[in-house]
């Protein structure tokens, strides 16, 4: 009887890795980090989002299309003189606006459509003079004794129109998770500006639902946000114990912050009177609602919404004193941007590890 050969399966000895080998692999991470960091640096760079725009004139002044220089704002004589009105493409409570040409450029004319409403008229007009910065649209010119105002063109319109955007097959690479955080990102960005403004604490009270917050901003040609309107910013000043109110009607509904609504109960009829004042936390709140609006759908998106859980709950405090500042939702945002983009970048690290 023949006998069958007896495999025997020897265990082999578990593999050391080398010191060498170790500190190889570290600093190929180290690396890779390091590589990450100078992608993100000249991203927001090249992305227009430097801390100083180059593109930004000198106060009171300019620089549109393909002009060298900066050049004043237009005075009333100029707008009357060299600007040409094409179609009217909006009209709100305060100001029509229309679609207008200025020496090849389009541009938008903004004229006062209720004569009761030119105190917000002026406002708005003093903002957009004082704020002028690379989160607030261009100022061109204006003329206070016609109530005009004439502002940047941007053809992709308000962010109401954002979704319909990213259909168009031009615009399709850019309905990713990645671009769509970077306008939230954008949209923080331009919160904590407005919190910390020249002026002091500005509250963007034209605020009281998603869709009103959207149309008061604009989508550039490259996909960042600038802010468009800003009729109604007040101011809040803390040390003069000064706080605000976003109008003189009941707000409703969970869009707008806990202390923005009447609290007296429906027993009590709402008095503006008897309605306490708020302070900048009421866009705190609203900030997880509209970056959900950004983020959509798409792949990636639930990812980026788990990474930001903790930072919109702490948004949704209904103490607004424990929610974050608007900088610490900024910081927080750019870190997952940065941890997801690592993560996309080397997959197996972890494992690696």
């Amino acid at each position: 009887m023949e006998k069958k050969p007896h495999f025997v399966r020897r265990e082999l000895p578990p593999r050391e890795v080398s010191p060498v080998s170790l500190v190889l692999l570290f600093g190929a991470v180290l690396l890779l980090n390091a590589l990450l960091y100078l992608y993100l640096n000249q991203f927001y760079i090249s992305s227009g989002r430097a801390e100083k725009d180059p593109s930004l004139c000198p106060f009171g002044y300019f620089k549109l299309g393909g002009m060298k220089n900066c050049s004043p704002w237009l005075s009333c004589e100029a707008i009357n003189r060299e600007v040409r009105k094409l179609k009217r493409v909006g009209e709100g409570a305060v100001k029509k606006v229309f679609l207008s040409e200025w020496k090849e450029n389009k541009v938008v004319l903004s004229q006062l459509t209720n004569s009761e409403l030119k105190e917000d008229f002026l406002h708005g007009l003093k903002m957009l003079k004082a704020l002028q910065s690379k989160h607030v649209v261009r100022l061109l010119g204006y003329c206070e004794q016609e109530f005009t105002i004439l502002t940047e063109y941007h053809p992709l319109g308000s962010l109401r129109g954002l979704n319909g955007t990213l259909h168009i097959p031009r615009y399709k690479g850019m309905n990713t998770w990645h671009r769509r955080l970077m306008l939230a990102i954008d949209y923080v960005g331009i919160i904590r500006y407005l919190h910390s403004s020249p002026l002091g604490t500005l509250v963007m009270c034209d605020s009281n639902d998603l869709d009103k917050v959207l149309s008061q901003y604009l989508l550039t040609s490259d996909f960042h946000i600038l802010v468009n309107d800003l009729d109604a910013l007040p101011l809040v000043n803390r040390s003069a114990g000064r706080l605000v109110k976003c109008g003189h009607r009941e707000l409703r509904g969970e869009f707008v912050a806990p202390e923005q609504r009447w609290p007296y109960g429906e027993e009590v009829p709402f008095e503006d009177d008897l309605m306490p004042p708020y302070d900048e936390k009421t866009d705190i709140w609203k900030i997880p609602d509209v970056t959900n609006f950004f983020l959509g759908h798409v792949e990636g998106s639930d990812i980026v919404r788990l990474h930001l859980f903790d930072v919109h709950a702490a948004c949704k405090k209904k103490d607004p004193s424990e929610r974050p500042s608007a900088q610490e939702v900024l910081d927080t945002y750019k870190k997952v941007l940065a941890l997801l983009i690592r993560e996309a970048a080397m997959p197996g690290t972890r494992e690696m590890l």
